[in-house]
């Protein structure tokens, strides 16, 4: 998993909760930061991988995701991110807004923001 680009934390367990900060496509282990070839799509793609990999850290699963937050540079990348989206969750997929946005860090065209309802035992 690539190292946060700010100061925050990538991901915390908030109770029953785990809540992911916004996840931008990173190519994951590079030496810098480095976001991975292409658009929105094969940006958001990887954002969910590698947000896949946080919330296992903190026992969570992508089926547990409830609420997502898409921001994207252009909403013309709308329907192919939709795209993406539906092949990384399984019906019933969590709730979601879109944001269209006038910049995301790194020139990122696509960062997604992912809450989690994970129940401890």
């Amino acid at each position: 998993m690539s190292t946060p680009i700010g100061p925050y934390s990538p991901a915390r367990r908030a109770g029953d909760f785990v809540i992911l900060s916004g996840q931008l496509g990173m190519v994951p282990g590079a030496e810098t930061p480095t976001l991975v070839a292409g658009g929105a799509a094969e940006q958001l793609r990887q954002a969910l991988k590698n947000a896949e990999v946080l919330l296992e850290g903190l026992g969570a699963t992508m089926d547990q995701v409830v609420k997502g937050t898409l921001f994207l540079m252009d909403l013309t990348d709308f329907a192919a991110c939709n795209d993406v989206w539906m092949a990384a969750f399984e019906s019933p997929r969590p709730t979601r807004s879109t944001i269209q946005v006038a910049g995301l860090p790194m020139g990122a065209r696509a960062e997604a923001e992912l809450w989690a309802y994970a129940p401890l035992n």
